[in-house]
């Protein structure tokens, strides 16, 4: 089969087509045929060495695909060959087979192709489970999402308009701006010129229940500030360095707040069937209904792997970019 290889030493176009050995299928587990995967930027942290895979998994890029079933393990019944898939794996999904536990499999709504069904795991996953398994944002709240048109904060969105949980978003630009209005913001803040801290003491002034960021740096205290009491900060990434300013303890313990950490990859499997499961039950439907859409940015080919890795690295998406094979 082919698959992407990266050189941990190189840049995006260093990223080679080459081939290798079909995976063998293990107890519990799934072989799909991959028609599309999703680009994260875990994969383009992982080809610079700072995001290595767990330990016995898959050394392949790639953390979400869809495609076709082509094997099952004798202790699987749930699918069977021919059921079109998309889902989660720790790795593996930059290439032609991929193999994937039972558990982590969703069966692609009607009405999704396999482009769109392959950007949908690990941001609704993701926002999901920040929103609300971690966050436990409550019906008629409010959340605060920053780099909302991001795939998660795009996704985060959505659920939360579907939940009835109001939202501001920060972003660059009018664009990017006015798709995260599309998808349900309602208050919108240009993080390039204004100070959201300030805009939302006056448009919020009780405050927000959650906040999900994904910069860290010097919004940690701002963040603080526009929580609403018994509110919960949710951090899923540190683009803007792993060091966060000087916290406010005072601001915390007064808004006895709650400032949490999160990934998603390194999750137990047991974690991440439970997780499926519970947005199977409450938002998958919304897909076939067109309540949810997944955002696509861009599908590629597989060939221009180095194309969407280097678009991510500048920041220059809205919504996901899926390769093609």
């Amino acid at each position: 089969m082919r698959y992407i290889d990266f050189d941990s030493d190189g840049g995006p176009q260093d990223m080679k087509i080459r081939t290798t050995e079909s995976p063998i299928v293990t107890a519990g587990k799934v072989k799909i045929k991959v028609h599309a995967f999703g680009v994260n930027r875990a994969d383009t942290l992982q080809r610079q060495g700072k995001y290595p895979a767990p330990p016995g998994e898959s050394e392949i890029l790639g953390l979400e695909a869809a495609g076709e079933v082509l094997a099952v393990a004798d202790d699987v019944s749930r699918w069977k060959p021919g059921d079109k898939v998309f889902g989660l794996m720790p790795g593996g999904g930059y290439a032609e087979e991929a193999i994937v536990d039972s558990r982590h499999l969703m069966p692609v709504p009607s009405n999704l192709s396999m482009s769109q069904a392959a950007g949908l795991s690990e941001v609704f996953l993701t926002a999901f489970q920040a929103i609300f398994e971690i966050a436990a944002t409550p019906a008629k709240g409010k959340a605060l999402i920053h780099a909302g048109a991001s795939g998660v904060g795009l996704a985060g969105l959505q659920l939360c308009k579907l939940a009835d949980i109001q939202t501001a978003v920060t972003a660059s630009g009018r664009e990017k701006l006015a798709l995260c209005q599309k998808m349900g913001a309602s208050q919108l803040i240009n993080y390039t010129q204004e100070d959201f801290a300030q805009i939302l003491s006056d448009q919020w002034p009780e405050g927000v229940n959650t906040v999900i960021d994904f910069v860290g740096g010097d919004y940690l205290n701002r963040n603080l500030s526009v929580l609403a009491k018994d509110g919960t900060v949710v951090y899923l990434a540190m683009l803007g360095g792993r060091y966060a300013d000087k916290l406010d303890l005072g601001l915390m313990l007064g808004k006895r707040a709650r400032v949490v950490g999160s990934t998603l990859r390194s999750r137990s499997d047991d974690y991440k069937g439970a997780l499926i499961e519970a947005f199977t039950d409450r938002f998958l439907g919304g897909f076939s209904t067109g309540d949810l859409q997944v955002n696509v940015d861009t599908v590629l080919p597989a060939e221009d792997i180095a194309t969407a890795h280097q678009r991510l690295e500048d920041n220059d998406t809205s919504g996901k970019l899926v390769m093609t094979w």
